[in-house]
């Protein structure tokens, strides 16, 4: 069965180190979403912009990620402008739920995301109130059972915090 697991960390290197232990287990980079504050004022990230009006945000391709490397792995990388919220960094399929109508509203941007993704709303609220605390949130696709448990013991050894996973919505063929 599909399921997603989701845990939060209070700093870049904390998800830097995830990111990289994931990799290693044989996730792929289409598997793993994160999406922290913008703080490349203070040398996180160097970045090039583009201007996605249709969307209200702004995406474009990395360049020189330095300490950054393993997020800079994941796919789709960009930075996002959620109106009433603020510039984040969003990468792998959250950056797709994020990039399209969900950022049309200040309230409903992250959350609406989020439980686009499978996450139950009320936690989806929890994690929202993390991401504007200045945490960061990380999301990885599992296929199974064994996947789902190598990704939570991943997250333990690195000591995340709010670890939880929610099954996924199969489509109907």
């Amino acid at each position: 069965m599909n399921a997603s697991v989701f845990c939060t960390t209070k700093t870049v290197d904390q998800a830097e180190n995830i990111v990289l232990e994931l990799k290693q287990a044989g996730f792929t980079s289409d598997d793993i979403s994160a999406l922290l504050p913008d703080k490349r004022g203070t040398k996180d990230f160097a970045h090039e912009h583009s201007t996605k009006a249709p969307e209200g945000a702004t995406t474009g391709g990395v360049a020189g990620l330095g300490a950054g490397a393993a997020l800079g792995w994941l796919a789709g990388i960009g930075a996002l402008a959620i109106p009433g919220v603020g510039p984040f960094i969003a990468a792998g399929p959250i950056m797709a739920a994020l990039g399209g109508a969900a950022v049309g509203t200040a309230a409903g941007g992250i959350i609406g995301a989020l439980v686009g993704l499978g996450i139950p709303e009320f936690e989806a609220k929890r994690y929202d109130a993390k991401i504007r605390e200045g945490n960061i949130l990380i999301s990885v696709h599992t296929e199974d059972g064994k996947q789902k448990e190598i990704a939570k013991d991943i997250f333990k050894r690195n000591n995340a915090d709010d670890i939880s996973s929610a099954s996924e919505a199969s489509a109907k063929k």
